[in-house]
């Protein structure tokens, strides 16, 4: 993993280390999970897509074939 350095005011590296202490994580996980979370969003004024939007209820329908998406059987008359 690469190394690097940033420089912050002081008052978000004191709420950096106060969230590092209460969540029991390095700083640089929290940083690495920010980061993450800051360069998944769509970019400004980019409207995000139907998958975008229902990502989390992906999955979240129990007792449905795990061959729905894919299965002639359960696709016919799909866009009719």
């Amino acid at each position: 993993m690469q190394t690097i350095s940033l420089k912050l005011p002081e008052s978000l590296l004191l709420r950096l280390e106060e969230e590092s202490r209460a969540r029991g994580l390095n700083k640089s996980v929290l940083i690495r999970e920010a980061l993450e979370r800051a360069l998944s969003e769509p970019v400004a004024g980019e409207k995000p897509s139907c998958a975008d939007l229902a990502w989390d209820l992906a999955g979240s329908i129990q007792g449905l074939p795990k061959d729905i998406a894919k299965n002639p059987k359960y696709l016919k008359g799909f866009g009719e």
